[in-house]
């Protein structure tokens, strides 16, 4: 694979923010989206109308979350505004069985791995938690599919964790204060204010930093 200078998709590291591995970030969204897809499809046919664990929202609810979440993502990194959300959105057909809504939200997934592979290096965009570039999206989409895959599939009775590889590509870049010493999947569970950890307490509000750094 021919890679540019200004490509996103350049081999991690030498960014110091990179997570330690050699994988590019549009390959680790993708095997995010895989993962957490694969997942989702076990329980497709509980209900989802229960509430999703530790949320206001219904699983089914979280879900549409998802999928807007990716979509914004993808249109932030087109339009790049300095200083507000785009304007267009996309949510699924609240009608649609889940399992025709999660092939909504792999398209949802796979506009956003495409985007952050066609944009530069030098690009940024806004979010209300950091001015950030392709690969902070990109983290951010991974954050979303783990913490929120792990939301619905708890609350349907399903154990899954997301994998340590994704969880550390995701801290190293969105969260520079974790706290060490701790696996992977639980320090990002942790610090997006699923679960307490050893001597720290659930946390009750939480943010990432998309900022460049």
């Amino acid at each position: 694979m021919t890679m540019t200078p200004t490509a996103t998709t350049h081999l991690l590291p030498p960014d110091p923010t990179a997570p330690a591995t050699n994988v590019p970030w549009t390959d680790l969204l993708a095997a995010a989206t895989d993962d957490c897809l694969a997942a989702l499809l076990k329980n497709a046919d509980q209900d989802w109308s229960r509430p999703a664990h530790a949320l206001d929202w219904t699983c089914r609810q979280t879900l549409d979350h998802l999928a807007l979440g990716l979509m914004g993502y993808t249109g932030l990194l087109i339009a790049r505004p300095d200083d507000r959300y785009i304007t267009l959105f996309a949510s699924l057909d609240p009608q649609a069985p889940v399992p025709d809504c999660l092939d909504g939200l792999r398209i949802a997934a796979s506009l956003l791995t495409s985007t952050v592979r066609d944009t530069t290096a030098e690009a940024r965009a806004w979010h209300p938690w950091g001015h950030s570039d392709a690969t902070g999206f990109a983290a951010m989409g991974i954050t979303e599919l783990a913490v929120h895959t792990y939301d619905i599939t708890r609350a349907l009775g399903l154990p899954w964790t997301p994998p340590d590889s994704l969880s550390t590509a995701a801290l190293a870049r969105l969260f520079p204060d974790a706290p060490s010493g701790h696996a992977p999947s639980d320090t990002l569970l942790w610090c997006t204010g699923r679960i307490p950890l050893p001597g720290l307490p659930r946390r009750a509000d939480w943010q990432w930093d998309g900022t460049v750094r």
